[in-house]
């Protein structure tokens, strides 16, 4: 898979739009790169469209590979040159009915205005003529930008009804863009939250991990508690901001965006804060560690789908989230586990978020954090036993086959054996006493 180059990225975008115009259509980039473009950030991506049908698309752009994977909704996707990425292009249409509360039924072929006004919110519903250079606003996004605003166009509620996922896409774009919730469109948020039931887990998951991992993480889960959408949708996080008192803490966010968000009188606030560049995991863990439930870890992936990696995570940080506690003075051999894990670094960042707030002690960090720069053959070092050595000395495979396996790199780790005639005594004398 080759890496993007926003750059080539860019003139592939421009490329698009000018030989729709040179084959007598109009076209526009759409959406989300217009709004980045104006916030003077790169886009992740760039959408076109245009008055061309599917059909027509095709046979503008035949000397490219397209792909017709959306093209009963009027989306054709045009492959751009190696580094290019991909553009997808989009007739101008109406949407015609949302039977089942996320998609919409069919659609219709319709005018520039028309297609802005079927978008979720202002800031997403402006076009861009990249060769006049020059914004095409029907829906007054350029202000709301510019006032830092998530508005949903027209009625919230008519957009949100058509669409429940967007209600938690106005919490990420709020959080993620530190922008203030428009009233009508907050509102209807919070009487609608218990119908985001209807969105797809895995839909809900990718919210998620979108806003859990990013600067605004904090601010974002305050939204959602405040709008509900937490409850419906992590009720167990919920519980945890009853107990700690969120409302009472929380009592001007929904008045916009503070400029105090790092100033947390709640536990779990503070540590989501706190904690540097945390993974899906890690921030999630974050939000459940005070949750009075158990399995907490398969309940919500099963909830959300998860993957079967970030599930066994999770798990993993919520059942050690205080296992380096006191790592300087514990045996060697109950460290070095957890510090040679796939989840370390996560566990780590975890313990330095406890450590930084007064939960936990920074010279446990610090030792751990040592601990980590010593050669490998130091940190991870050969078994001096194998089970080989064990089926040798006569033992029998069972239960008692791993403990005795166990044991042995235990006592190597904690320097209690330093050689392979040493533990093969040792693990001869063990094998001995556990016969009745």
């Amino acid at each position: 898979m080759s890496t993007i180059d926003p750059e080539k990225q860019r003139r592939f975008a421009v490329e698009v739009v000018k030989q729709l115009r040179e084959a007598g259509f109009t076209a526009y980039w759409a959406g989300g790169c217009v709004r980045d473009s104006l916030l003077n950030r790169t886009p992740n991506d760039y959408d076109v469209a245009t008055t061309a049908h599917p059909e027509q698309i095709a046979a503008v752009f035949r000397h490219r590979k397209t792909l017709a994977i959306g093209a009963a909704f009027g989306v054709m996707t045009v492959l751009g040159p190696r580094g290019a990425g991909q553009i997808e292009v989009a007739t101008f249409r109406q949407d015609i009915s949302y039977t089942d509360g996320r998609h919409p039924d069919s659609v219709a072929f319709s005018s520039p205005e028309e297609d802005a006004r079927r978008r979720d919110f202002t800031i997403n519903g402006m076009f861009y003529d990249p060769l006049a250079e020059q914004v095409i606003d029907f829906v007054a996004g350029q202000a709301d930008l510019q006032q830092g605003v998530i508005r949903a166009i027209g009625s919230p509620r008519e957009r949100f009804t058509e669409d429940k996922l967007r209600m938690l896409r106005a919490v990420r774009f709020a959080s993620g863009f530190n922008f203030r919730l428009e009233e009508n469109t907050l509102t209807a948020i919070r009487e609608m939250a218990s119908q985001i039931s209807v969105v797809s887990a895995e839909r809900i998951a990718d919210e998620m991990r979108a806003m859990l991992v990013q600067p605004g993480r904090v601010r974002a889960v305050r939204l959602l508690y405040l709008t509900g959408l937490l409850a419906a949708i992590l009720p167990e996080a919920a519980q945890v901001a009853d107990s700690e008192a969120w409302k009472v803490e929380l009592t001007d966010e929904l008045n916009g965006p503070t400029q105090t968000d790092n100033q947390h009188a709640s536990r779990t606030l503070a540590l989501l804060a706190a904690v540097e560049h945390p993974s899906f995991p890690l921030a999630l863990a974050v939000l459940l560690l005070s949750a009075p439930a158990d399995n907490l870890a398969e309940t919500v992936g099963r909830r959300w789908r998860l993957a079967r990696s970030e599930t066994d995570r999770l798990a993993w940080l919520l059942a050690n989230q205080q296992s380096l506690n006191g790592a300087r003075a514990a045996r060697w051999s109950q460290v070095q586990p957890l510090l040679v894990a796939d989840g370390a670094d996560d566990l780590l960042k975890l313990h330095a978020a406890q450590a930084a707030l007064g939960f936990a002690a920074l010279e446990d960090v610090a030792f751990c954090r040592a601990k980590l720069q010593l050669p490998v053959e130091q940190l991870i070092p050969p078994p001096l036993v194998t089970g080989a050595d064990l089926i040798s000395l006569g033992i029998p495979t069972g239960p008692v086959f791993a403990q005795l396996l166990s044991a042995a790199r235990d006592a190597q780790l904690d320097g209690l054996i330093s050689d392979r005639s040493a533990a093969l005594t040792y693990v001869e004398r063990l094998w001995r006493e556990s016969i009745p």
